[in-house]
């Protein structure tokens, strides 16, 4: 995965880019982009409801959080994008209160803030002269041909028309649901006996819930079809996560070279296997040791997508907390924060949950995003 590099002083290419970098089209938002090293490697991109930054009262605060967030990211330099209707009553005013505060926030740690104003039908510098922008700035039908924009659709990235959109995962028919269900229900039953039969029956359930969950993710990188039906494995591994040593499990098994950890900690948990999982977790979080995600993460995004689809409504924190991690690590962090709201919508205490949007609310980046270039 190449660093994306932004030169400032090119707003064409930096408004290009800030959609595929959020995942969707932004709107009534302020967007601060860090800028890391010397050759300007994008670095933590994050958004803001342009109402909050331009707050009289609270809007100063917003701003010094942002400046914070992309000073920990390792910025050198900053670049603030803010869209707003202009057409709308106030607009142009809010607009320009979030620029002032941003602004303001950004002097002492980044020198100030390359700042670009995104109306209806315009885009312009807010403080540049008339050889850069023309005093009714430049119209956005120039964003249509861009560099960035053009590299980014060839590495396939896609923009949704709105954040809300980014946490859609569908849901499949009744008829699979149904399938499904009837799985989970036995796969829920079977933990149960197996709790009361003791330590060594629920050991294998567990392990047989990890196996599911290692099927299913094969099945999603080659559309094989195995000796256990779809509806089977996705029941099993639904009915899995709900099981905190499981979850973990499957957690530590999408990490990079992993290898057959995951199995060992369900079979025996000691300092050994807990010094390995922290070393496995370090390769997401640490910036010495994090890695970024391989070819692999499609697999497994296609499982936890599948789990939430035909899973029961209202309880899908577990997958879909695992699916924002994911999306996390992949340096995803707006994708992230709307799974969450979902996971956490369906469980309000559930704890990873809470801990992920903890990481993500403080614009903690992935490991490997906040290592050194």
């Amino acid at each position: 995965m190449e660093p994306l590099l932004l030169r400032l002083g090119e707003p064409r290419e930096l408004l290009a880019l800030v959609p595929h970098l959020l995942g969707f089209q932004p709107r009534d938002s302020a967007v601060v982009v860090s800028l890391r090293g010397r050759r300007g490697q994008v670095g933590l991109v994050a958004r803001v409801d342009l109402a909050d930054v331009a707050d009289p009262t609270h809007g100063p605060q917003v701003a010094r959080s942002l400046a914070t967030h992309l000073h920990r990211d390792g910025a050198r330099r900053a670049a603030l994008v803010v869209y707003t209707e202009t057409s709308a009553p106030g607009g142009a005013a809010l607009a320009e209160a979030a620029a002032s505060h941003v602004a303001e926030a950004f002097d002492v740690p980044f020198g100030g803030v390359e700042v670009v104003l995104v109306g209806d039908t315009t885009f312009r510098c807010r403080s540049c002269e008339e050889t850069c922008c023309p005093p009714q700035g430049h119209p956005l039908s120039d964003l249509q041909a861009t560099r960035a924009g053009a590299e980014m659709v060839l590495a396939g990235s896609v923009v949704a028309a709105g954040r809300e959109q980014l946490g859609d995962v569908g849901t499949a028919p009744p008829a699979a649901r149904r399938a499904v269900a009837r799985v989970r229900r036995r796969r829920a039953d079977a933990r149960v006996r197996a709790a009361v039969s003791g330590p060594q029956a629920l050991a294998r359930w567990r392990a047989e819930s990890l196996a599911a969950w290692r099927a299913l993710v094969a099945y999603a990188a080659t559309d094989h079809r195995g000796p256990v039906s779809r509806p089977a494995l996705l029941g099993r591994v639904e009915a899995g996560l709900v099981d905190r040593r499981v979850r973990d499990a499957v957690l530590v098994a999408c990490l990079p070279e992993a290898g057959s950890l995951p199995e060992r900690t369900l079979a025996h948990a000691g300092p050994d296997e807990d010094a390995e999982i922290r070393s496995a977790i370090a390769r997401l979080v640490d910036p010495g040791e994090g890695q970024p995600p391989d070819d692999s993460v499609r697999a497994v995004r296609s499982a936890l997508e599948d789990v939430v689809a035909h899973g029961r409504r209202g309880g899908q924190a577990p997958a879909a907390t695992l699916l924002a991690t994911v999306a996390w690590w992949q340096g995803d962090g707006a994708r992230a924060a709307v799974l969450l709201e979902r996971a956490l919508d369906d469980d309000p205490e559930y704890r990873l949950g809470r801990l992920m949007r903890s990481a993500v609310e403080a614009g903690l980046a992935p490991g490997w995003v906040r290592r050194e270039p």
